[in-house]
């Protein structure tokens, strides 16, 4: 697996505040075929009860979905293949739809066994504990604006700084937001 530090790196380097969706010079047909080979590698481990889908108006290509009766992990695996970079990849156990679900659902030898398939591939297998950490680009992200909302309702009276709707999280975002997220 790459360093973390060099993982960062790369973060930065691909990080186009122009370009949110996908990079300029995204090459739909490169994209489509590393998927393609993602998904063959997974459904040869897992079977063929894996699902995948393209994703639209969003920093990510698609998603790979392996059943929790084929992970042997008690729960759900998803995989997820961005627009960026040499198409940054990560994977995480499903806890449900509205938890963030955590990479202590996956074993070390799976963890090695997804970064080995990234490599073969042309991928970056990213772990999840870099995508938890604040972002730090220069792209405007939706948490941003969030930030912004909240400053014009402050100024018009609407909520005061104290208020419970004021969350800590507001206007913070994570490099996750930044390559695994709708825009």
């Amino acid at each position: 697996m790459l360093p973390l530090g060099q993982i960062r790196q790369l973060f930065l380097e691909y990080d186009d505040p122009r370009h949110l969706e996908r990079p300029e010079a995204f090459d739909p047909d490169a994209a489509r075929e590393c998927f393609a080979r993602l998904v063959s590698v997974l459904e040869e481990r897992f079977g063929s009860s894996c699902t995948s889908g393209l994703a639209q108006d969003a920093s990510f290509y698609g998603v790979i979905d392996v059943p929790a009766g084929a992970t042997g992990l008690g729960r759900p695996l998803r995989a997820a293949m961005s627009n960026f970079g040499t198409y940054f990849v990560t994977a995480r156990g499903v806890v449900d739809e509205s938890a963030p679900g955590s990479e202590a659902a996956l074993t070390q030898e799976l963890v090695s066994w997804l970064d080995d398939v990234c490599t073969a591939v042309g991928c970056t297998f990213v772990p999840a504990e870099l995508l938890r950490e604040r972002y730090d680009g220069p792209s405007l992200l939706e948490a941003h604006r969030d930030e912004e909302l909240i400053a014009v309702l402050v100024a018009a009276g609407e909520v005061t700084d104290g208020e419970d709707e004021v969350e800590s999280d507001v206007g913070v975002a994570y490099w996750s937001d930044r390559y695994f997220a709708y825009m």
